[in-house]
């Protein structure tokens, strides 16, 4: 009952991290909004800690979308082929999602400041091995070492930041969070394009290194965390990295190579999960949180997000062909065509974290999908002779009603678990993200292909995936009004 009670967070306007004070005052309509009473850290080290894991998460963004600029010039500089220039991306991305739940349960045993700044020291010492070298082969290597950085933090980097802020105030934290990371986005591109104008292509895989030093020297004032003695499972976390491997490695196949050895692979990574959920199932400490994952109120609100950021990758990548290839755009122009998006989220996001402190994910999270979805039909339907202001309108209505989504959506997955359980669920959210944007980039190869691409057709595909996102998140909302409506009735029998 008392779970249960945890899971009508949605319903009753917001989420409810832990299940202790279950006999609130209900007079206080701001007290029931999330606030569980945990203060967090105290002033002024909650200033420092915000700065360290600021400064890390920049650093960690940046360095993922910096080298999407560099691929033309790598691909000269090494003498590859573009193709396989990509491969600079598809391995740390590769790293980053096989090592995601293994370091969140990681992270739970040695603590979350150790495995966060542990990260930063190898992403920092990887990214200054970048310097000398001069092979595809190095550079790949370092990659993965740099990968395997960024995944320890930020397989923890949710936790944290649950531990740095009061519950009450939680909603806002992920939301200025969130600046960071689309603020960041925004000089990625710009930041990358100055370096190889003006310095040797290393360059781009040096300059985020610097944030990690700032982040190791403001480091000490993070949470540490509450550790758990329990032994490792080293059986399960290397399933869950070669389950992830098969699933992104499968697209990746599918989309770049082979679509048959590609969709092998998918279905081999398929049948991998469902054995492994299976056997997580009968553990106590699951690397897979799957006890977490079978509670409406996460699992529905991640099948939403999983959805939602297929169509928004489904946008991001597409866009860009239709502007250059139809809309007769150059390349310059693409580029700053696209910067709205992140422009807005920086503006919506700490509004959309405020608000959802205090009024129902539901309420919040549907609301932003429509608006979305209209932005979304608007690019769908634009004429191909559109102007830069009619995209960028249209951009923002779509960036706008997004982040009204994405903001109280995590806030009710993070508000919604134990404390000690915020690591895997953070790990979890990291790895729906990145494999939406995996399956997003992989159906706009296909509609590539097929010839679809370049014109309305990506937009009405995202378009219906936000309301799929739209459609779980109200699911969600009534399935656990039904169960709170049962335990009522429970009660008064």
């Amino acid at each position: 009952m008392l779970q249960l009670r945890n899971d009508m967070s949605d319903v009753t306007d917001a989420p409810e991290p832990e299940v202790q004070n279950v006999a609130r005052p209900r007079s206080s309509k701001r007290k029931r909004l999330g606030d569980d009473g945990f203060a967090g850290l105290p002033m002024p080290r909650r200033l420092l800690a915000i700065a360290a894991i600021s400064f890390g998460n920049a650093l960690l963004v940046i360095d993922g979308a910096i080298a999407n600029v560099a691929l033309p010039t790598l691909s000269r500089e090494l003498a590859v082929t573009p193709g396989v220039a990509t491969n600079v991306i598809v391995v740390y991305q590769l790293v980053l999602v096989m090592g995601l739940l293994p370091m969140s349960s990681l992270g739970q045993r040695l603590g979350l400041r150790r495995l966060y700044q542990a990260g930063q020291v190898v992403f920092c010492v990887s990214s200054a091995a970048c310097f000398f070298v001069d092979s595809l082969a190095q550079l790949l290597i370092l990659r993965a070492v740099q990968g395997a950085g960024a995944t320890m933090g930020l397989a923890v980097s949710v936790a944290l930041l649950r531990a740095i802020y009061p519950s009450k105030s939680l909603g806002s934290g992920l939301g200025f969070n969130s600046v960071v990371i689309t603020s960041s986005l925004a000089v990625a591109p710009t930041l990358g394009g100055y370096i190889l104008a003006h310095f040797d292509w290393q360059w781009i895989f040096v300059i985020a290194a610097p944030l990690a030093l700032v982040s190791l020297v403001l480091g000490s004032a993070l949470p540490s965390g509450e550790r758990k003695p329990a032994a490792g499972d080293l059986k399960g976390a290397l399933w869950v990295a070669a389950t992830m491997a098969m699933l992104i490695g499968g697209v990746q196949l599918a989309s770049h190579s082979s679509a048959a050895l590609g969709i092998a692979v998918v279905v081999a990574g398929v049948v991998s999960l469902v054995l492994l959920v299976r056997r997580e199932r009968r553990r106590e400490e699951p690397v897979v949180p799957v006890d977490l994952l079978s509670k409406p109120v996460i699992g529905l609100s991640l099948l939403a997000a999983f959805v939602a950021f297929i169509g928004t990758g489904l946008i991001i990548v597409s866009l860009p062909f239709r502007l250059e290839q139809v809309m007769g755009f150059a390349p310059d122009e693409v580029g700053l065509l696209l910067v709205p998006i992140p422009l807005t989220l920086m503006f919506v996001n700490p509004v959309s974290g405020w608000l959802s402190d205090r009024i129902a994910p539901s309420k919040l999270g549907v609301s932003g999908l429509s608006v979305a979805v209209v932005g979304l039909i608007l690019l769908a339907l634009m004429p191909d002779d559109s102007s830069a202001m009619d995209v960028t309108w249209r951009l923002v209505i779509f960036a706008m009603g997004f982040g009204f989504f994405i903001a109280p959506n995590s806030r009710l997955i993070v508000g919604s678990v134990p404390h000690d359980r915020t690591a895997s669920i953070g790990g979890t959210m990291q790895t729906v993200r990145l494999f939406g944007q995996a399956c997003a980039a992989t159906a706009v190869g296909l509609l590539l292909a097929l010839g679809l691409g370049e014109g309305a057709v990506p937009g009405i595909v995202a378009a219906g995936m936000l309301v799929l996102a739209a459609m779980a998140s109200m699911v969600r909302f009534n399935t656990v009004r039904k169960q709170q409506r049962q335990a009522e009735t429970e009660l008064l029998i």
